[in-house]
């Protein structure tokens, strides 16, 4: 998919401040520092429309990206982030939780997680959350740059293994970096769209 015109819609915490034009939502999620803004970045061809930091934490809000006013990317704020105090988490998850149930326009989740590493406590809790919440989804395994290409696919494998043994959900490896794995995810993401 080639995007044309891709542009920041809004930050929101509360329903009330959700886009109103009834577009199809592709949510982004995953712990702090995994990469979803990159992942946008990437997926539009654009260097700075989602706002990236190598301190993790930095997106606190829920933020619409509308897509060639076709559909919004939404990245939310990412979890398992130390540094933030109880309080704040509590908040933070509480308006992640409260757009995930509310949203009527939520086509697909897409869920990040590091290819380095086995899946956190965190990662495990958000999967429940999702397969429960019964919203479509892909895993989407993250900094593929980081491990020699030859170590992907069993990496993928290895991550499907741990965190979704039925093997009913599709994992696609991903890099920011190499950019060589965008038109597989489009080609999913497309399936949920249109």
């Amino acid at each position: 998919m080639i995007v044309k015109n891709a542009e920041f819609r809004i930050s929101a915490v509360s329903p009330k401040q959700y886009p109103d034009t009834n577009l199809p939502e592709v949510v982004l999620v995953g712990k702090s520092n995994v990469g979803k803004s990159s992942f946008i970045n990437t997926m539009i061809n654009r260097k700075k429309l989602a706002r990236t930091s190598s301190e993790p934490g930095k997106t606190r809000l829920i933020n619409f990206y509308d897509i060639d006013s076709k559909f919004y990317f939404v990245d939310l704020p990412g979890y398992g982030y130390s540094k933030m105090s109880k309080t704040e988490q509590s908040k933070v998850g509480t308006f992640i939780e409260q757009y995930l149930v509310s949203s009527k326009n939520i086509q697909l989740i897409i869920f990040l997680i590091d290819i380095r590493h086995n899946p956190t406590t965190n990662d495990k809790i958000m999967y429940d959350y999702i397969i429960k919440s019964e919203l479509p989804c892909i895993i989407i395994a993250n900094k593929a740059d980081k491990i020699a290409i030859t170590k992907v696919d069993k990496a993928v494998k290895d991550l499907q293994s741990a965190l979704n043994p039925l093997k009913d959900l599709t994992f696609i490896p991903f890099s920011s970096e190499r950019k060589i794995y965008t038109e597989d995810a489009w080609s999913e993401i497309e399936k949920y769209l249109f």
